[in-house]
């Protein structure tokens, strides 16, 4: 006999991980099934912002961005080992848009979610404070404000952690290749390396991004066309261009913006172009075009330009967004849209767009959705509830506390742990009474002991998992140190 779960949802990534949770949360029966990693799609290529979106007003997206306001300040509450606030600086020019256009998009963005926790924006002087390091010196007027900085890879495992925590499971590498209708349910067939098997579901949710026409179309049969449009997002990391801790928001001249944000305490994370392509199969590639591009959209503001030789990695996610017919990719709507599919009595959601940002939100719609098609199921929960090791309410005196219980281990590594796991890490060290203790040291602080929980506890089963997802030590690290870890692995 097959198992029988409530709620199959098809897709590890943000979206697919916080239904799974909430539905989890609610009493559901719920099984996740992901082809390939958590994470291994456009959630770990995200600009690494939990933000409302300031360029969202310019194309009226108030409602979008009202509710990305007001999950920023509910996600910095419930995760904040991964989620830390982060100030922008743009620096104006009067060949971009105008200073009063800025004034009002920022008045705007202060004050739509209501009362935040955040500082309100500010006028700057560049020449004379902080704000203007690393500029080129004829800026002098610049605005500031703020927003969050988030480890989009981490927090995909975070949501996927508790919704197992809360009784879900949560299956990695396992495709889901057959649905066939079956009364007012589904029987999904499930291929994995151990080999294949049936489960029962009497609710499908299709969060698989890039491919969801796919599997709506060839695994579950519907022939309707989603109406999704591809549009592809790059970035580069180079070695850092400005000291302090702000990021930079500048204007380009083809009236975009792009990030330059501070990455990995050592390096800049520059980001985002918006390529439209035709297949999901090029969805991670970044071109030599679009690198040109981002280091041409810096080069006018930076006192310290950066060349192709200076990029050290480079990474692309595809946004499957709603077709609206807008022939500018940057002003398709990144809102979500859920569809609902029935065959016979079977029924299907599919969810087309969405953010990091709103992905909380977006579960609670979606089960809102799915609520008549399930059984009876609990309120909206996870609004108040923390994420897996953020039990934190002072983050400098956790660390402070952490370098206090550990004097004999090296604080930058206990940092780095602390901001992966949070209150966890202290789960990793127990027992650890000297260095030795954590065994194999792979360099760009990447220990055996973290390795191990990696493992154990979130789904890590290769080097990339680990280096590129879990962590980021891959880019601390060699390629000679790289490779002996794949070859650990």
């Amino acid at each position: 006999m097959s198992d029988r779960y409530d709620l199959l949802v098809i897709g590890g990534g943000v979206n697919g991980t916080a239904i799974a949770r909430d539905g989890a949360g609610r009493g559901l029966k719920v099984l996740l099934a992901e082809r390939s990693d958590l994470a291994s799609g456009t959630s770990q290529a995200s600009s690494k912002l939990i933000h409302g979106g300031l360029r969202y007003l310019e194309h009226l997206e108030f409602r979008l961005v009202r509710e990305s306001l007001k999950e920023r300040e509910i996600l910095l509450r419930t995760a904040p080992h991964i989620i830390r606030p982060l100030d922008f600086v743009l620096p104006w020019t009067a060949s971009r848009r105008s200073a009063l256009r800025v004034r009002v998009g920022l008045f705007l963005y202060d004050n739509l979610a209501g009362r935040t926790s955040l500082p309100s924006s500010h006028q700057v002087n560049l020449r004379r404070t902080d704000w203007g390091r690393g500029l080129k010196n004829h800026y002098r007027l610049g605005f500031t404000y703020s927003d969050c900085w988030v480890d989009d890879a981490r927090f995909v495992v975070l949501m996927a952690m508790d919704a197992a925590n809360h009784g879900a499971t949560v299956l990695t590498r396992t495709a889901v290749t057959g649905l066939e209708a079956k009364g007012n349910g589904w029987h999904a067939t499930l291929e994995s390396s151990s080999g294949e098997k049936t489960i029962e579901a009497g609710m499908v949710v299709n969060v698989t991004g890039v491919r969801a026409q796919e599997v709506a179309s060839d695994i579950a049969g519907f022939n309707e066309s989603r109406g999704v449009r591809l549009v592809k997002g790059s970035h580069i990391v180079v070695p850092r261009l400005h000291a302090g801790n702000h990021a930079l928001i500048l204007q380009n001249d083809d009236r975009r913006v792009v990030f330059v944000l501070p990455f990995e305490r050592r390096f800049s994370l520059i980001g985002t172009t918006d390529t439209p392509i035709d297949s999901p199969d090029s969805e991670h590639a970044v071109d030599e075009a679009e690198i040109e591009y981002l280091l041409r959209a810096v080069a006018p503001y930076v006192k310290q330009v950066p060349g192709t030789d200076d990029v050290v990695w480079s990474f692309a996610g595809t946004r499957p967004l709603k077709n609206t017919g807008d022939s500018d990719p940057s002003a398709v709507s990144r809102d979500y849209a859920l569809e609902l599919s029935r065959r016979d009595e079977a029924v299907m959601l599919t969810v087309i767009g969405g953010k990091v940002t709103t992905a909380r939100k977006l579960a609670e719609t979606v089960l809102e959705r799915v609520g008549p098609f399930v059984p009876s199921m609990g309120q909206p929960w996870t609004a108040s509830a923390r994420l897996p090791g953020g039990d934190i309410t002072d983050t400098e005196a956790f660390h402070h506390n952490l370098h206090a219980r550990y004097p004999y281990l090296p604080r930058p590594l206990l940092d780095d742990l602390a901001d992966r796991h949070g209150v966890l890490c202290n789960d990793i060290l127990e027992g650890c009474s000297t260095l030795k203790d954590l065994g194999k040291d792979f360099g760009g602080g990447l220990t055996e002991r973290e390795v191990a929980w990696l493992q154990d506890n979130e789904w890590a089963q290769t080097a990339e998992d680990i280096l590129w997802r879990r962590t980021k030590c891959g880019l601390h690290m060699s390629p000679e140190q790289r490779d002996r870890f794949a070859s650990y692995m």
